[in-house]
């Protein structure tokens, strides 16, 4: 099994600047994120039982709360005042655990941060419907909001994420897949919550549409940033740190870029090998294949040049914030970045 250091430890100051880069933003948007979980836990609400139930087990499974953080500090580095953005943040998370309760059904996992699925303890029906419930919270309260433009941002995002999803399904098990066609599918499926979570920000504080964009393009990258870094975890990390089955989208047949770089640079019979396990998915039991799949992205540098690729977008991202002054706020975003790249949980 490949280690998850000599995969991702990629600057001297990694514990330094990833642990502390989100306990830094994180304390920056303290208060705020006490409301917002507050508001979580108030619009899970339900006289049905199984409702609450099922969504506050997922919601408090040791999620980071990424994503409102981000609407929350976006909004304050605009310098937005009022308490929108709390709701609009919680917002945020329902959509994004809309998003975990339906993927965790398609790809039938049995894992969610190092806990069994929802839908490994509740089932598939109730796992999808919860997940309606929460997407129509969300949209509660984009309307109770009042503001069209927010409604259009994150509406639209919410039928990007879901076109995202169903992408992947054309793409899984092809492993003709290529790059800008997984990179289609991660901006949709990831990137595009991540980019109208930071959007909206400047939105709430009524900034000029170049700030917007700023925070948009910085959601965007960052989005993407952590996307590849989660296909480099799958194959690399220890399933204790990563928080879910390691090898889940090998096992799925999922073609992400460790996949599609190793297929591409490997020689025809490990192209034979790829087809069996990702096409066919016919793999052994025991692991080997698995273990065989590591060996040659690490053989061809599939790992490192995900890496590398989401470290492009990180810069990407930094750069999108330089119209902004100087703050702590943006010195949390800019380092927020390393903590999504450096990250090995």
């Amino acid at each position: 099994m490949i280690v998850v250091s000599n995969v991702v430890n990629l600057s001297p100051n990694r514990g330094r600047t990833s642990a502390s880069a989100f306990d830094t933003l994180l304390g920056l948007v303290a208060d705020d994120l006490d409301a917002v979980n507050r508001t979580i836990v108030a619009k899970m609400d339900s006289p049905v039982v199984l409702i609450p139930q099922l969504a506050g087990y997922l919601v408090a499974s040791g999620g980071k709360r990424l994503r409102p953080m981000l609407t929350l500090a976006a909004a304050k580095i605009c310098g937005a005042e009022g308490q929108r953005q709390v709701e609009l943040a919680a917002c945020v998370e329902f959509i994004h655990t809309a998003t975990l309760l339906h993927d965790d059904v398609v790809d039938e996992s049995d894992l969610r941060r190092g806990q069994a699925s929802a839908n490994a303890v509740w089932g598939n029906k109730a796992s999808v419907l919860v997940g309606d419930f929460l997407l129509s919270r969300a949209f509660e309260l984009m309307v109770a909001d009042g503001s069209l433009r927010i409604l259009a941002i994150l509406s639209h995002a919410s039928a990007v994420i879901a076109e995202g999803e169903v992408l992947q399904l054309s793409t899984a098990n092809d492993t003709e897949t290529d790059e800008a066609a997984y990179l289609q599918v991660i901006e949709a499926k990831t990137a595009r919550l991540f980019a109208a979570a930071c959007q909206i920000g400047a939105v709430i504080a009524n900034r000029p549409s170049v700030e917007e964009q700023a925070l948009e393009q910085y959601g965007l990258n960052l989005g993407i940033a952590f996307q590849l870094i989660d296909d480099v975890l799958d194959y690399s990390a220890v399933q204790e740190t990563l928080g879910k089955t390691v090898g889940d989208d090998f096992h799925e047949g999922k073609i992400t870029l460790p996949v599609i770089l190793s297929f591409r640079r490997g020689d025809d019979d490990e192209r034979v090998f790829w087809r069996r396990v990702m096409e066919d998915l016919e793999q052994d039991e025991e692991g080997l294949d698995l273990a065989r799949a590591q060996a040659l992205m690490v053989r061809h540098g599939a790992l490192d040049d995900t890496v590398k690729r989401a470290r492009h977008y990180g810069d990407r991202a930094r750069d999108a914030l330089a119209i902004f002054p100087e703050s702590p706020v943006k010195s949390a975003l800019l380092d927020i970045v390393a903590f999504c790249i450096e990250r090995a949980y």
